[in-house]
């Protein structure tokens, strides 16, 4: 994966915290900092770690060492999208950008014995590092994992005509340029009442950065993506949606029609 398409999901409280990490210099925010840390902090300690299970623990552990963790999902968001799963009584999932599998653990663990997920990323080196985790917990057979482009197998599920509208639960975490083009293809696939989740929404808080702000690099190459997808989601009548500020922002889509 490219360096460019690192992305940040440090655990937050409130999206003051990403906005801060979006720039180089963390000035001008007052006592946003500190507060923002504590929050988040508290969360963490109270409500995330403790009942965390202990190998989403050990594969965040290891996830840590890796010179890339800034991709992985953040612990808190893993938790909500444990919660999400469970709530809806998904059992058919997919999700698109895998990195060592947090997430896709998260979603494993959080599924009936029969549930399955069609995980996709063009990094199986990445995926590797994490499913000695996963097949220690008792769950790989969950996991159907391709690796490569997903816009190519999603365009062949749609394709071969029987996958419309089965999915219950879709999770796009991968490239922020093809947000909308991953849009235009998982709103055919999941089922109607069902959920798209989109990670990165808030982009490490520069969707609301005032123009000439001083962002990094690999922020500064997505934010108009991320931009133009969230002003594009939230006028497409297919779905309704919720955008929340945990980890690095997540959208909820439910598809209404």
């Amino acid at each position: 994966m490219d360096r460019l398409q690192v992305e940040s999901k440090e655990s937050s409280a409130c999206w003051a915290l990403m906005l801060i990490s979006a720039f180089p210099e963390k000035d001008g925010i007052g006592q946003t900092v500190p507060l923002a840390h504590a929050g988040s902090r508290y969360i963490l300690e109270t409500s995330v770690y403790p009942g965390e299970p202990e190998p989403m623990k050990e594969l965040r552990e290891l996830t840590a060492n890796h010179p890339w963790n800034i991709m992985t999902t953040s612990a808190d968001e893993g938790q909500f999208l444990s919660m999400l799963l469970k709530l809806i009584n998904a059992k058919n999932t997919m999700e698109i950008g895998v990195y060592t599998g947090y997430s896709l653990l998260a979603t494993a663990l959080a599924l009936p014995d029969d549930g399955k997920i069609l995980a996709m990323d063009i990094n199986r080196e990445n995926y590797e590092l994490g499913l000695p985790v996963i097949e220690k917990a008792g769950v790989a057979h969950k996991i159907d994992f391709r690796e490569g482009p997903a816009l190519p197998v999603l365009d062949q599920l749609i394709q071969d005509g029987k996958y419309h509208g089965t999915f219950d639960f879709i999770f796009v975490d991968a490239d922020k340029d093809n947000y909308l083009n991953y849009h235009k293809r998982t709103i055919e696939l999941v089922k109607v009442g069902g959920l798209i989740g989109y990670d990165n929404t808030l982009w490490n808080g520069s969707v609301a950065a005032p123009p000439d702000a001083p962002l990094r690099k690999y922020v500064r190459f997505y934010l108009d993506y991320v931009l133009e997808f969230n002003k594009a989601i939230a006028a497409d009548p297919r779905v309704e949606i919720c955008q929340l500020p945990v980890g690095d922002g997540i959208t909820l889509c439910r598809r209404i029609s």
